[in-house]
C-alpha cells in the first residue's frame, strides 16, 4: 500500500469515509503493522516516531497532529516525511470523524497528543481540558468502535498526576494529587482511559513517564530553556530555590518502554495497567543547571532566581519496579550522557532556540498585585 504523504484536514473527510480504503490483504503479513501516533509532531512523539521508523522497516505510520505552538513538521525527519510508509494528517483529535477513520486502519495506537506545559495551564486552562480530556475521550470512543481492528492502545500519561511525592520512590499506588490545571487534565485523561478499560474491556495500557528530555523539546521546558538561554546569551532563570527535584528520563528510554508495551508477547499481563517510566533517581534543578554549565565550560554563567511557580511540585522520583517486572524495562541512558547529547543537539540547532525563546515565558500572578513572566 502506497500512502499519500500528506493529507490535510480540508480533504480528509472525503478520503477516509470508508474503512475499505486499504487493500483487502492489508493484514496478510503478520509482521506488518500500521501504527497511529497522535501528537507525533511534538517532542516525545517525534522521537518515538523516529525510533520506531528505524527499528521496524516493515511498519507503516500515520500521524495526526493539530500543529499547535509545540508541534512542527520540522520535528519529523525529511526521511520519514518523504517515505511511502508514512502519512501525516493535520487535524485535531477532537475531530471524531477523522480520528475514527484513521483508527479503523490501525493495529497499534500511541496517544501523545496533549497540551503539556504547567505554566501555560496556569495562565489559561481551557485548551488543556479540551485537548487532554475530551480529545482522549474522542480516541477512546473510536477505539471502542474499532475494537476488532486495534490490538493495543498505549496512553501516554505523566508523573505530574501524582503531585509532590508523599513516599519515595513513587510507585503506581501513590495517590493522584495533581497540583496544576495541566496535571489535573492529564489525571482526568488517565482515569478516563482506565474507566473505558473497566467498562468496555478495551486493549489499553497507561504509561506514566517522568520528566523527559532530549532533542526537539520546546524551550519553555527546563533543560532546553537553560540551553537556549546560554546560546542566546540570556540569563538562566530558576523558579524559587531550585531545590525542586525531578526524575529525568531521556526520551529514547521512553520510546523503548512504549515499544516494549506494544510488543509484549502476552498483552493480558499489562492490559489495563498503569506503569511508571522513571529512573528511580531524583536530581534537583540546581544540580541540572550545574551539570549543564560544567558540560558547556561556563561555570560563572549568570543564574537568576525568580518567584516559585504556583502549584510547584517539590519532588518527583519514579519507582520503576513495575516497569522492570512487566516490561523488562530499565533506563539505559545515564543523565550525564543524555545531557551531553541533548546539549550538542541544541548547539547544532540555534535557530530552533531563537525561534521559540521569546514566546516561551508567560505572565503569572505571583501575588495579588504582582505579575511575573515565568
Amino acid at each position: 500500500m502506497i500512502f499519500p504523504k500528506f493529507i490535510l484536514k480540508i480533504t480528509i473527510v472525503g478520503f477516509f469515509t470508508s474503512c475499505a480504503l486499504f487493500s483487502a490483504d492489508e493484514s496478510s503479513n503478520e509482521n506488518k503493522k500500521t501504527v497511529l501516533i497522535t501528537g507525533a509532531a511534538g517532542f516525545i512523539g517525534s522521537n518515538f516516531l523516529q525510533y520506531m521508523y528505524d527499528k521496524y522497516p516493515e511498519y507503516e505510520f500515520i500521524v495526526i497532529d493539530a500543529l499547535t505552538y509545540a508541534g512542527s513538521l520540522e520535528n519529523i525527519s525529511s526521511e520519514i516525511r518523504n517515505a511511502d510508509r508514512f502519512r501525516f494528517v493535520h487535524a485535531n483529535i477532537n475531530d471524531f470523524e477523522t480520528v475514527n477513520s484513521l483508527m479503523c486502519h490501525s493495529d497499534f495506537v500511541v496517544h501523545f497528543a496533549a497540551e503539556s506545559h504547567v505554566t501555560r495551564s496556569i495562565v489559561s486552562d481551557a485548551k488543556f481540558l479540551d485537548t487532554d480530556i475530551m480529545g482522549t475521550r474522542s480516541l477512546l470512543v473510536a477505539l471502542n468502535q474499532n475494537r476488532h481492528k486495534v490490538e493495543r492502545f498505549v496512553h501516554i500519561s505523566t508523573s505530574e498526576v501524582y503531585g509532590t511525592a508523599q513516599t519515595q520512590p513513587m510507585n503506581e499506588n501513590h495517590p493522584l494529587n495533581p497540583r496544576s490545571p495541566y496535571a489535573a487534565a492529564k489525571a482526568g485523561a488517565d482515569r478516563l482511559v482506565y474507566s473505558y478499560y473497566c467498562t468496555y474491556d478495551l486493549p489499553v495500557v497507561i504509561l506514566r513517564p517522568f520528566n523527559n528530555y532530549g532533542p526537539n523539546q520546546h524551550v519553555e521546558k527546563l533543560i532546553p530553556r537553560i540551553a537556549a538561554s546560554i546560546i542566546l546569551n540570556k540569563p538562566i532563570k530558576i523558579h524559587g530555590s531550585g531545590e525542586q527535584s525531578r526524575d529525568w528520563v531521556h526520551t529514547l528510554d521512553t520510546a523503548r518502554a512504549i515499544d516494549m508495551a506494544l510488543h509484549k508477547p502476552d498483552f493480558s499481563q499489562i492490559k489495563g495497567e498503569e506503569i511508571n517510566i522513571g529512573t528511580n533517581r531524583a536530581v534537583s534543578v540546581n544540580d541540572i543547571v550545574h551539570s549543564i554549565l560544567k558540560i558547556l565550560h561556563k561555570p560563572q554563567y549568570p543564574v537568576l532566581k525568580i518567584s516559585d511557580r504556583p502549584g510547584q511540585v517539590d519532588c518527583h522520583i519514579g519507582g520503576n519496579e513495575k516497569a522492570r517486572k512487566l516490561l523488562g524495562w530499565t533506563p539505559i541512558i545515564s543523565l550525564d550522557e543524555g545531557l551531553a547529547e541533548t546539549l550538542k543537539w541544541y548547539l547544532k540547532n540555534p535557530d530552533f532556540c531563537s525561534k521559540l525563546y521569546e514566546n516561551s515565558s508567560h505572565p503569572v500572578y505571583v501575588s495579588d498585585n504582582e505579575i511575573e513572566y515565568q
